[in-house]
């Protein structure tokens, strides 16, 4: 939310589940919910407690989320930390206060807190599917197709200058592998454009043509970046990367988007008439998870993954006229797993290997500058690629294009999870992240200098 095949991924529902119920025989069922339940608690305390914070410094939520969990993970409390970051029990905080406050042995610990580590992953893995089906949810194909070719060639630059430039310079410069580098160069490629939008519509920018070419051309950069997720995603199952491979990937991922959407639009009729001939509360939410799950069930299956075929299926239902109801039924459904996916990628994240004391982390920090330049560059001369006679910014398009946000995000949770990305690496990628979300919506107040504000933005 996943990125391995489906019968023997880690990050697949079936085999964390399966490896949960497996430690839970040796372990007391009761304790590990208890634990569970504990873990969930601080994790929901940590994303509002960080996503109020930041809303009140006018950035994103998803910010403080991720703040929230480096905070609680291994970096600082360790009251939430796992097993695949090479955390054993008796660095949980959570694990301790359970052996003072509850029934649970020293003996007994070990297994409580793997058990219970697996099925916060499962809901972590859980939350990022449901995130990237509201995504697609939220996306308007209509929109993109009406600002057309310029928000086209600026979201087609825009992930094509960072993702070589990023990769090649982490290959050449700095000696990384060819599928680190390539998971961190495709880091760099998508926009966030939660983030981008609310600022447009705060400075009346929104229906300007810079705001629309913006917009359009984020919207498309979050399909090519989720495409470009699941290439590389399905290039670390083999390990290796061949031409063939690369071209079966991109070629089936981006058919099976377009299929799903073809295929959508000629079964939405029925999808219509079923939901609305049904009587049973949750009928509308339930029949789309359902179809988000098959399309999720289908790509990683055929050797794609699952996050692009529920992204597939928000796309096409984005295109029904239930969108707007279903969106709403969503968002609570999203509100409780989604903020467990950003605040387990914050708590799995080790700061320290970034700190700058100790002589060999230097090198993990002049990565990270590289990649928050790259990323900042990278985006800001997609501004060069609008092709028109009108007097555009084109400098606040390509400022427009630079915070990373969720989708960023994704990449960092998924790469350190299948293990692409070294705990440096990941760091690097998460500060990167952090930056440019932070710093794009003053550099997109100071180049857009004079607000105006049009009658749909009030």
């Amino acid at each position: 939310m996943i990125l391995q095949p489906f019968l023997s991924s880690a990050w697949s529902f079936n085999i964390p589940l399966l490896a949960s119920a497996a430690t839970v025989e040796t372990a007391d069922s009761a304790l590990v919910l208890a634990c569970v339940l504990l873990s969930l608690t601080v994790i929901y305390f940590a994303c509002k407690l960080g996503g109020e914070i930041c809303v009140r410094f006018n950035l994103p939520p998803v910010l403080g989320e991720l703040v929230g969990g480096v905070i609680i993970g291994v970096s600082a409390l360790k009251l939430l930390v796992f097993p695949e970051g090479g955390a054993g029990f008796e660095d949980s905080l959570l694990i301790h206060f359970l052996e003072s406050t509850s029934s649970l042995t020293p003996e007994q610990s070990p297994a409580v807190f793997s058990a219970a580590s697996e099925v916060i992953s499962v809901l972590s893995e859980l939350g990022v599917i449901i995130l990237l089906f509201e995504i697609g949810l939220e996306s308007d194909l209509q929109e993109l197709i009406r600002v057309g070719p310029q928000a086209a060639a600026v979201a087609v630059v825009g992930v094509a200058v960072p993702f070589l430039v990023g990769t090649l310079g982490l290959i050449y410069i700095f000696h990384l592998a060819t599928i680190p580098a390539i998971f961190a160069g495709a880091a760099l490629t998508a926009t966030s454009i939660g983030i981008t939008a609310k600022v447009l519509a705060e400075i009346g920018k929104l229906s300007a043509k810079e705001g629309q070419i913006i917009i359009g051309a984020a919207v498309l950069d979050d399909i090519l970046g989720i495409i470009v997720l699941a290439v590389v995603a399905s290039l670390v199952k083999t390990g290796e990367v061949q031409i063939s491979k690369v071209i079966y990937l991109v070629i089936s991922s981006s058919a099976f988007v377009i299929g799903a959407i073809l295929i959508g639009r000629f079964l939405s009729p029925f999808y219509v008439q079923l939901v609305n001939s049904m009587k049973t509360r949750g009928q509308l939410l339930l029949v789309s998870l359902i179809f988000a799950f098959i399309l999720a069930y289908i790509a990683q299956v055929i050797q794609l993954e699952a996050i692009l075929g529920s992204f597939a299926a928000g796309l096409v239902l984005a295109e029904t006229e239930k969108r707007s109801e279903l969106a709403e039924q969503v968002f609570p459904i999203a509100d409780l797993f989604v903020p467990i996916f950003f605040v387990c990628v914050g708590a799995k994240t080790d700061l320290s290997v970034l700190n700058p004391a100790i002589p060999t982390n230097r090198e993990g920090l002049v990565l990270a500058a590289f990649l928050i330049v790259v990323a900042i560059l990278g985006k800001v001369v997609t501004g060069l690629a609008v092709f028109s006679k009108e007097k555009l910014n084109r400098l606040a398009i390509g400022v427009g294009m630079i915070p990373r946000g969720e989708v960023g995000l994704v990449f960092a949770g998924v790469g350190a999870a299948s293990g692409a990305l070294s705990p440096a690496t990941d760091a690097a990628v998460i500060m990167m992240v952090i930056l440019t979300t932070f710093i794009a919506p003053p550099l997109l107040r100071l180049v857009f200098k004079e607000p105006t504000t049009s009658p749909q933005e009030t």
